[in-house]
């Protein structure tokens, strides 16, 4: 809470997003780390999304139940539960 108290009397905004769940369409962000049982993280890596990847968030469906990404020159849609799993931070 103090935080946003402070970037709101400063007017600044805070560069840290927290997953790729949470970042809106166009948004550009960079991977910090992938919270995710080894099979996950193995399936997501062969996928190019893996630390210091960057990824740019295309669409989300109704209700952002998936999310669209494009990592590198593939794009990929991810469940909810899978990109709340993947910490991130803006670019």
């Amino acid at each position: 809470m103090i935080p946003s108290i402070i970037s709101k009397i400063f007017n600044t905004k805070e560069k840290n997003m927290n997953t790729l769940l949470d970042c809106h369409k166009g948004c550009r962000v960079k991977v910090k780390k992938i919270d995710a049982n080894y099979d996950l993280k193995q399936r997501l890596i062969s996928f190019g999304v893996m630390k210091g990847a960057e990824i740019a968030v295309l669409e989300h469906a109704p209700k952002k139940k998936t999310i669209e990404i494009k990592v590198g020159k593939m794009r990929l849609a991810l469940r909810d539960a899978e990109a709340a799993m993947i910490e991130v931070e803006e670019i």
